[in-house]
Parts: C-alpha cells; sequence; structure tokens
C-alpha cells in the first residue's frame, strides 16, 4: 500500500526513490553501511551546531546562522530528491546546514532554560533505542494499516506547520503550532508520537532493502534517517520548552 506513492512517512524512502534503482550493481546496501554513514554525517551536524553554540554564547548573534542553515538544509533535500545520485555529494551539506540551524535553535532554548537541549538530545537516543527494540522483537508490527496512518499524519502534520509557516509570514500566528498552551502541548505530543512511530517505519522500508539495493543507496537511506531524527529531536526539543515554560 502507498499513499501518494510513499511507502513511508519519510520522503527519502519513496517507492519511485527504490523503482529507479537497476539493482545491477555487485555491492549491496548494507547495516554497516548505514551505520557508519549515519555517524559520519552526525558529526558533521554535530561540529556546526557547536560551533554555533559556542559563538552565540560569546555574544554573536546567530539568527542568520540558523535562518540560512534551515533553507540550505531545505534546499539540499529538495535537490536530493529530484537527483538521487547527488545524495553523497549533498548530504554532508546538508548535515552541516541542519547543524547550524540545530545549534541556534537549541542555544536559545539553553538560555531561556538551561540544559533543556541536552534533555532533549537523551530523550531522542533513548526513544530512537526504545523503537529500535520494538520493531526488532516484533512488539509494534509495521503493517499497511499501520504505515497508512503514520503516513497520512505526518503528511497532515507537515501541512499544517507550512500553512502556519504562510501565515506567519503575515503576521499572524496560530495559537496551538507556536504558543504555549496546553492545545498547543498536546499538539505537540501528537508529533512527537509520529516523529518516534515514523522510525518504525524507516526501519522496516530499509530492512526490506538490505542486500537487494545498491550499496550508493544507503547515502538515500542516511539522509532519510536523518530527516526522522533531526524532526523527532526538535519536535522533543518544542515539547520541553512548553512543559518548562509551566513549571
Amino acid at each position: 500500500m502507498s499513499v501518494f506513492g510513499l511507502r513511508t512517512s519519510n520522503p527519502a524512502f519513496t517507492s519511485y526513490f527504490w523503482k529507479r534503482s537497476s539493482y545491477h550493481s555487485k555491492n549491496r546496501m548494507s547495516i554497516s553501511g548505514i551505520v557508519f554513514k549515519c555517524f559520519l554525517m552526525l558529526l558533521l551536524v554535530c561540529m556546526t551546531a557547536f560551533y554555533t553554540w559556542h559563538i552565540y554564547f560569546n555574544g554573536v548573534s546567530v539568527k542568520w546562522y540558523t535562518s540560512i542553515g534551515a533553507l540550505v538544509a531545505v534546499f539540499c533535500s529538495v535537490f536530493i530528491s529530484y537527483k538521487h545520485s547527488s545524495a553523497k555529494y549533498m548530504l554532508p551539506i546538508y548535515a552541516l546546514a541542519k547543524g547550524f540551524f540545530l545549534g541556534g535553535i537549541s542555544a536559545y532554548a539553553h538560555k531561556r532554560f538551561p540544559n533543556l537541549p541536552f534533555q532533549a538530545i537523551v530523550t531522542t537516543l533513548v526513544t530512537f533505542f526504545a523503537m529500535l527494540f520494538l520493531y526488532k522483537f516484533r512488539l509494534i508490527r509495521v503493517t499497511r494499516e499501520f504505515r497508512a496512518i503514520i503516513i497520512t499524519a505526518s503528511l497532515s502534520i507537515f501541512m499544517l506547520y507550512f500553512i502556519g509557516w504562510c501565515f506567519w509570514l503575515f503576521g499572524i500566528t496560530i495559537p496551538f503550532l507556536w504558543g504555549n498552551s496546553w492545545y498547543a502541548i498536546v499538539f505537540n505530543i501528537i508529533t512527537a508520537i509520529v516523529a518516534s512511530l515514523s522510525l518504525l517505519l524507516d526501519f522496516d522500508y530499509i530492512h526490506r532493502y538490505v542486500g537487494k539495493a545498491p550499496k550508493s543507496r544507503e547515502w538515500l537511506a542516511t539522509w532519510g534517517f536523518l530527516i526522522t531524527l533531526i524532526w523527532l529531536y526538535v519536535e522533543v526539543l518544542r515539547l520541553l520548552r512548553k512543559l518548562a515554560y509551566w513549571r
């Protein structure tokens, strides 16, 4: 089953993505290859995030670092979506740009609520391994119905964020998206849960093609994991910030 051509909530893992492969290469995609590339890209994310964090607390404004980093990351994602062979070259740029963005929003959060980003990192890691455990031991099975629900929920959330961003450009804010009310907290909890469950879909989809897809596709698989992990971290950070506001 697919929804709008998607087999997972992650845009990196579309049916189109896999159908384009010729599968003639002798080297196949492996778990170790994906893990290594994920580790390498996360290291790049941490480098620029730490740099942005460092200059912020030395009195330098990071507004442009954060904004331009977000825009460059979006551009890289769109480019990779349309030209998959570029993933090997664009993914490091995406990781560095995303690091500037994450470093900026994390520094802002830490200044207002000390240690909040570190709590968000720990929560994200715990969630990742919890989802991996649930998938590995089939405590939650990724069925067609489950996949359809998560895909629909993810698309709805991204659409709401896009609409909210468009309104924000005209000076109109949507309270449950950007506010600190209990409605906003409930919405954030839902988005964090959906982001967490999206990891199960990504685990399942990659598992289907390990040993089958060409090794070059490991870069796209890595891109997909980065999208999900960063989305999860951002949602957790936003949720913790809102909860801290009511303490």
